[in-house]
C-alpha cells in the first residue's frame, strides 16, 4: 500500500493530495456499498410482509431512507469534473453598500466556515483584511475534504442581501452585496503556465481581526496577474517565504478555474439566459426584511430561516445547484 510505504510522509504535500484522494473514494464507496446491502435486505422485508403486515411501517421506513441513500450517490456521481475532488479556495469581497457590504461580507465568512465545520471539512483563513469599521473588505479560506470545490464551486458570483440596516441610525431598509470566488487548490503536479513577467508582486503589513498585527514586518504578499487583473493574497504565515508559497498557489488555482470557466461559457453559449459564473451575476438573494427567506435566482431553491443558512444550513443549495447544472448539462448533450 501506497501510505504505508518508507518515505510516503516525506513529501507533505503529495501525502496530503493522497490522503485527499482517498477520502474522496471513500465518501463515494462507502455510502455505494451500504446501500446495495440495505437493497439486499429490503427483499427479504418485503417478503415479510406475506406473514406480517404490521411490518409494512418498517418496510416504508427501510425504503424511505434507501431513497434518500441513491439520491446522495447520484448527487456526488455529478461531481465528475476535473477539479471537483480537490479541496476549495474560497474568497469574499465586500462590494456595493458601504459598511453593511462589509459586514455582510463577514457574515458570509462565518456561514461557509460553519457548513464546512458541519461537514467535517478542514478550515484555514488564509488572508483578511478588516474594515476599520465593522465587517471586512476580503477574506480567503482554504476548504480541504472530499469534493469541497465540486460543491462549492456554484458559489461563485454576487450574493444580495436585504435588511434593516444595523448602521443607519434611521433604521432604513439597505441593500448591500458580496462577491464570491471559489477556485480549486490543485496541486503542484498540475501544470498551469504563468509568466513571471506578468505578475507584479507587493509586500505588506499582516493584520489580524480588529487590526492587530501578527507580525511587525512586511510579511504578507499579493500576487497581481497584469494581463487579467486576478489578485491573490496571502497573511496567514510568518514567514514572507511561506506566505509567497501559498499566494503563488492560490494565483495558479484561480487561472485554472478561469481555464474552466471560459470552457463552461463555450458549453453554454447556447442558451440564451445562462447564469455567469464570474462577478456581476446575482445568484442568490438574501433577505430579513420584510420577511426571512433565502432563495437561489438560478435553481429557484428556497429556504424560509435566513438564520440556518447563516449557521451553515447551504447544503439544499449546493445540491441544487448541481441538478439544475446537470438539467442544463442535459439539455446541451
Amino acid at each position: 500500500m501506497q501510505m504505508a510505504g518508507s518515505g510516503f510522509w516525506g513529501n507533505q504535500e503529495r501525502a496530503q493530495q493522497v490522503v485527499g484522494e482517498l477520502k474522496s473514494l471513500r465518501a463515494v464507496v462507502g455510502p455505494l456499498k451500504t446501500a446495495l446491502e440495505s437493497a439486499a435486505d429490503l427483499g427479504g422485508l418485503i417478503e415479510m410482509l406475506a406473514e406480517e403486515p404490521a411490518a409494512h411501517e418498517e418496510v416504508e421506513n427501510e425504503v424511505g431512507r434507501l431513497e434518500h441513500e441513491v439520491e446522495q450517490l447520484e448527487i456526488k456521481a455529478m461531481l465528475n469534473g476535473p477539479h471537483d475532488a480537490d479541496g476549495a479556495l474560497l474568497s469574499i469581497h465586500a462590494r456595493d453598500g458601504g459598511v453593511d457590504a462589509n459586514d455582510w461580507a463577514e457574515m458570509m465568512l462565518r456561514m461557509y466556515i460553519a457548513w464546512a465545520e458541519k461537514n467535517g471539512y478542514d478550515v484555514e483563513l488564509l488572508d483578511r483584511q478588516d474594515n476599520l469599521e465593522a465587517g471586512i473588505t476580503q477574506a480567503t479560506i482554504a476548504i480541504r475534504g472530499p469534493m469541497a470545490y465540486g460543491y462549492l464551486k456554484g458559489e461563485e458570483g454576487m450574493h444580495r442581501l436585504v435588511r434593516i440596516s444595523p448602521f443607519n441610525a434611521e433604521g432604513k431598509r439597505q441593500t448591500s452585496f458580496a462577491a464570491v470566488d471559489v477556485s480549486p487548490e490543485i496541486n503542484d503536479s498540475f501544470e498551469v503556465e504563468i509568466a513571471e513577467k506578468d505578475i507584479r508582486e507587493d509586500t505588506y503589513r499582516a493584520s489580524g481581526a480588529g487590526g492587530q498585527h501578527v507580525n511587525k514586518t512586511d510579511s504578507a504578499v499579493r500576487l497581481t496577474h497584469i494581463p487579467t487583473g486576478i489578485v491573490a493574497s496571502c497573511q496567514s504565515e510568518r514567514s514572507q517565504h511561506k506566505n509567497r508559497a501559498m499566494a503563488w498557489k492560490m494565483l495558479r488555482a484561480r487561472m485554472a478555474r478561469v481555464e474552466e470557466e471560459r470552457r463552461e461559457a463555450e458549453q453554454l453559449a447556447k442558451y440564451k439566459n445562462k447564469a455567469r459564473v464570474g462577478f456581476g451575476s446575482q445568484i442568490r438573494n438574501y433577505f430579513l426584511h420584510p420577511e426571512q427567506r433565502v432563495k437561489d435566482s438560478r435553481t429557484e431553491y428556497l429556504q424560509n430561516s435566513f438564520h440556518d443558512v447563516m449557521n451553515g444550513d447551504i447544503q439544499g443549495f449546493l445540491e441544487s445547484f448541481l441538478r439544475w447544472r446537470m438539467v442544463q448539462n442535459a439539455e446541451l448533450n
